[in-house]
């Protein structure tokens, strides 16, 4: 079972992310991150901004990126990482990777080789859309999926059209890490807020498996922490037990 955390509001969920971040490069200056887009981690990169860390020996791999969207777009998520992650923490651009870089035939081949260059992912941060996709692995996904061109769905298209002009600006292809790609990083930490995430946010904690629900996923990996707020964590059957076994966690254990 993922260890769920419910927490007053989303930056104090940015700021206990932040701090496993920071234990883990605590312990290996060279760790390699997991990054995503979108308002949902943005709690996480202010907080991570705020502990002025030595990033300097960093790798970080973004999940996804859109596919016919220049990359100098404001809204193509090399620019994204750029604004979001990149400058705030003060990383050479040449330590982070984002999907899609060269001839897109050849793009997901060559983005798995290089996550496995660098040893793997060792902390992994997701959002959920309210679909259950994360990364951009639409329902139907392929548990075992490896990097690879994706549609995305209308909903999908729907939701990120707040981000552009107009729904009709928002690409319909994508390049994504694959569920299966996602489960290989050591530690999994899914962040949701807001009551529009509650319903995917609960079928993928405490319902079944399933393709149709990507972010089910999620339970089968060794480890996963799920930071919500009350509205995103108000659909969850067993909430009460989360809060006390967070309430009981033993001050050795680390999230």
């Amino acid at each position: 079972m993922a260890e769920v955390v419910i927490l007053p509001d989303r930056e104090a969920a940015g700021m206990l992310a932040a701090g496993a971040i920071a234990e883990l490069v605590a312990r290996k200056p060279d760790a390699v991150l997991g990054v995503a887009t979108g308002s949902t981690p943005l709690p996480v990169y202010r907080a991570l901004t705020r502990l002025r860390l030595d990033l300097s020996r960093i790798r970080a791999f973004a999940l996804d990126e859109y596919v016919g969207l220049p990359l100098e777009h404001p809204q193509s998520y090399h620019s994204v990482i750029e604004r979001e992650v990149t400058a705030p923490l003060g990383l050479e651009p040449a330590q982070v990777a984002v999907p899609g870089d060269g001839p897109i035939e050849a793009a997901s081949e060559d983005y798995e080789r290089a996550i496995a260059a660098a040893g793997g992912v060792d902390l992994q941060l997701l959002g959920i859309g309210t679909d259950g996709h994360i990364g951009f692995n639409e329902p139907g996904s392929s548990l075992a999926s490896r990097t690879r061109i994706k549609t995305l769905t209308e909903q999908t298209r729907r939701d990120n059209a707040r981000f552009f002009a107009a729904v009709d600006d928002v690409p319909r292809h994508c390049i994504t890490q694959g569920l299966g790609t996602i489960r290989e990083a050591r530690h999994l930490v899914l962040l949701a807020f807001g009551d529009e995430k509650a319903d995917a946010l609960a079928a993928a904690v405490e319902g079944p498996v399933t393709a149709s629900l990507p972010g089910s996923v999620i339970q089968l990996h060794p480890r996963v922490t799920v930071l919500v707020d009350e509205a995103a964590g108000s659909r969850l059957v067993h909430a009460d037990y989360y809060r006390y076994v967070y309430a009981n966690k033993p001050d050795w254990q680390r999230l």
